[in-house]
């Protein structure tokens, strides 16, 4: 397998999890984002998003959603393009 077919591998595996994540809400931010930009990640992109995405549901709704702020151990600017891009596909 060569690193083209490992990264292509790891965006698909990327997509599904973002699609099935145990709850319906979080289905429907993560998934329509991981199918517009992993195509285009590079591996420090999928890390970022891999990170957010071992975050638990409950709260990681919470944060999109803007009830509660996400702790510091968050990459926040990393969340602000997923929130971005659900309120942006909520606009439309």
């Amino acid at each position: 397998m060569t690193a083209g077919e490992d990264i292509a591998l790891r965006r698909k595996k990327l997509r599904y999890r973002a699609w099935h994540r145990g709850t319906r809400e979080m289905d429907l931010v993560l998934g329509p984002f991981a199918d517009a930009h992993t195509e285009v990640m590079d591996a420090a992109q999928l890390d970022r998003l891999e990170a957010l995405m071992s975050e638990e549901d409950p709260p990681l709704l919470k944060w999109v959603m803007g009830q509660e702020e996400p702790p510091a151990n968050v990459d926040r600017a990393f969340l602000a393009e997923v929130i971005a891009d659900h309120q942006a596909r909520l606009a439309k």
